[in-house]
């Protein structure tokens, strides 16, 4: 799977105020007023998005910009960062999703080239666009956890892929944590919308 890490927008003080009113310093010190970091991401991006009426990706991008700026680092010495979700109504049933990520064979079909391992607890994965991957827990047809390494990531990150059954069709969800900048961010969701768009043409054909 080839990814640009691109951001939509650019991340600065300007392009802040431009799209939001305010710079993203002024939207910090706010933050700070009504509490700061002890208020936690769940409530600052509430109040970003449903009080202060901040769009889908500017309320993230402030948020997570506010914990590097204050210095907020998990326990391996790294920002919580960006979470992703690229996620497909496909219409098959679960097990006939989850078999597309099973083999490489499978996957050759519609994540990319040149797929290498096994998608099964222990296992781990690697493929002809750089993407390698350590597959850490599998429940066929439910979820798969991996950790994804690429080599322009800053560091490997969490994935999740679920399996959830709608009727006829299933809904694949891939979220990816720990994104380390915006630019991750936007080319993860990006590359693995598109991803998911191939695997559903390739079920439903």
């Amino acid at each position: 799977m080839k990814v640009e890490l691109q951001s939509e927008h650019p991340v600065s003080e300007d392009s802040c105020k431009a799209a939001t009113g305010k710079s993203l310093s002024e939207w910090f010190a706010l933050i700070d007023a009504r509490g700061g970091p002890a208020l936690g991401r769940r409530e600052i991006g509430q109040w970003l998005y449903q009080e202060m009426k901040v769009d889908v990706w500017w309320s993230p991008t402030i948020n997570c910009e506010y914990e590097i700026a204050r210095g907020q680092l998990e326990k391996d010495g790294r920002p919580r960062g960006y979470t992703i979700c690229a996620t497909k109504s496909i219409k098959a049933e679960p097990g006939r999703c989850h078999a597309s990520f099973a083999s490489a064979a499978e996957l050759d079909r519609w994540l990319g080239p040149g797929h290498q391992g096994y998608i099964k607890d222990g296992g781990s994965l690697a493929n002809a666009d750089g993407n390698r991957a350590t597959v850490k827990k599998v429940n066929p047809g439910k979820v798969i956890r991996l950790i994804w390494e690429d080599p322009e990531l800053t560091a490997p990150t969490p994935v999740e892929i679920k399996f959830a059954p709608a009727g006829a069709k299933t809904t694949v969800m891939v979220t990816i944590d720990r994104l380390q900048t915006r630019a991750e961010a936007d080319g993860y969701r990006r590359a693995w919308g598109e991803a998911l768009d191939r695997l559903k043409a390739v079920l439903e054909a």
